[in-house]
């Protein structure tokens, strides 16, 4: 019987989860926003994990999002390092951050079927 998740999903979901609490608890800097960690896709050889994010900044600014995420790929070794302390692997993947905009297009589309539909009850 094949295993229902393979090594790659599994180490992606427990980096997800590791990285997420490391960002909440031990990322001081006062510039970067709420991050969400999304999903973490690993290379098939393991030795990096793009880690895509959502991040949250009061004015929804790009600007403010990009300070983050250059924080965030900036802060990857400290990361990296702390992630390697929770991980029972030899090599622990290079992080690489980017951001997740699926949550602004899914409200955008949202937006947009409101839009049609109020046209077609006004016709």
């Amino acid at each position: 019987m094949p295993a229902e998740y393979s090594r790659t999903q599994r180490l992606g979901e427990q980096i997800k989860r590791d990285l997420a609490l490391l960002i909440q608890r031990e990322l001081k800097d006062p510039r970067v926003g709420m991050v969400t960690v999304n999903f973490v896709d690993l290379s098939k050889d393991l030795s990096y994990a793009d880690v895509n994010v959502t991040v949250l900044v009061p004015e929804d600014s790009d600007e403010k999002i990009v300070e983050s995420l250059t924080i965030l790929n900036e802060a990857a070794t400290f990361l990296r390092t702390e992630l390697g302390r929770g991980l029972k692997v030899r090599k622990v993947p290079h992080l690489r951050f980017h951001y997740d905009d699926s949550l602004k297009r899914g409200a955008r589309i949202n937006e947009l079927i409101h839009q049609a539909l109020k046209s077609d009850q006004h016709d």
